[in-house]
């Protein structure tokens, strides 16, 4: 089965337009204020505008009010919601969308165990544990601890790039690979290049998988 791709905390239209073209299967909108690549009602409809159809639109949000993410779904065309905070499955369903759920793959953590606590999710994203950030911060966890077979689709995150992700395919076999400061130039400022190669080297860890 290929890798999907996730492009996230995307801030210009322009890389948007990027991550399409090279092949990305959804992107990221971060409405977390203290991300770096947070972005207002304004330039998220601007990004969602230069989008060809079939590229899923995924909004961020991290321990965020119900008033605050039903603000953005009524403003903004968003597919699917992911929650990167401490949200319990209360605070995620409700919405109308599907939604991921974050896990943050800090010591001691079980992710099936903490699966099972979020019955209702689409699937669910591993990243290295980031008490300030909440992701974004190119760190990444033991791919070791990735769990070989899931219920729900399970994304890996944290410390992808062009050079490691064909590696990190071939290690922990994951529904989707998620990458934001991997394939930047500056916070929040995509290369075309990086998220070329970064899309490419997806590709190489599946024809390597497939040959093994």
């Amino acid at each position: 089965m290929r890798t999907r791709v996730k492009i996230c905390g995307i801030t210009r239209p322009e890389d948007g337009r990027a991550a399409a073209r090279a092949g990305a299967d959804a992107i990221g909108l971060v409405f977390y204020e203290q991300s770096p690549r947070c972005v207002d009602i304004l330039e998220a409809r601007a990004i969602c505008s230069v989008l060809p159809p079939f590229v899923t639109v995924v909004a961020l949000f991290v321990n965020a009010g119900r008033e605050r993410v039903s603000a953005v779904l009524d403003a903004v065309p968003v597919d699917l919601l992911q929650f990167h905070g401490a949200e319990s499955a209360q605070d995620c369903e409700g919405f109308g969308r599907p939604y991921l759920k974050a896990i943050a793959m800090q010591a001691g953590v079980d992710p099936v165990q903490t699966m099972r606590a979020y019955p209702g999710a689409a699937g669910f994203l591993l990243d290295a544990y980031q008490p300030d950030t909440h992701g974004g911060g190119g760190v990444a966890f033991d791919w070791r601890r990735m769990p070989e077979r899931t219920e729900k689709p399970a994304i890996l995150a944290g410390g992808l790039t062009p050079d490691n992700v064909a590696q990190a395919v071939v290690l922990t076999r994951p529904y989707a690979v998620d990458v934001s400061s991997g394939v930047e130039v500056a916070k929040g400022i995509k290369s075309a290049d990086k998220i070329e190669a970064f899309i490419r080297g997806v590709e190489r860890g599946d024809a390597s998988e497939a040959r093994g």
